[in-house]
């Protein structure tokens, strides 16, 4: 069974950092493709918004909300994903999961910012920003 599982998140005061990992596991890479696999974040009453997303080549793409603050990258010695935060804002208080495109295919397409492109999905890591 695949699964994904988040770790990093907690409070930190305007200015701080953090970083967040998602460890992928219960699949085999011979037979899946992890596409691309990205971050999402989701506060009550909102949608849920594409943070980060990085292809299976290594190509990143940011939310204008966070460029040059956030930094996606992942290890695929370790099957982990993981997005630096640096300079957080209040606003950047949300539950962040961790999202993959795993397939029986490879795609050409580029990492999606769309939600229902992933198909597998972690629990979520809280993460508070207070001023």
């Amino acid at each position: 069974q695949v699964q994904l599982v988040e770790s990093g998140g907690g409070s930190v005061q305007a200015g701080g950092s953090l970083r967040l990992s998602c460890a992928a596991s219960g699949y085999r890479s011979s037979t899946n493709y992890m596409n691309y696999m990205g971050w999402f974040r989701q506060t009550l009453g909102k949608e849920r918004e594409g943070v980060a997303a990085i292809d299976s080549d290594g190509s990143t793409s940011y939310a204008d909300s966070v460029k040059g603050r956030f930094t996606i990258s992942k290890d695929n010695a370790k099957n982990t994903l993981y997005l630096q935060m640096n300079s957080l804002k209040p606003e950047d208080t949300a539950m962040y999961y961790c999202a993959a495109n795993l397939r029986l295919w490879k795609t050409c397409a580029p990492a999606s910012w769309y939600a229902y492109e992933y198909n597998y999905w972690g629990q979520g890591t809280q993460v508070t920003v207070s001023s």
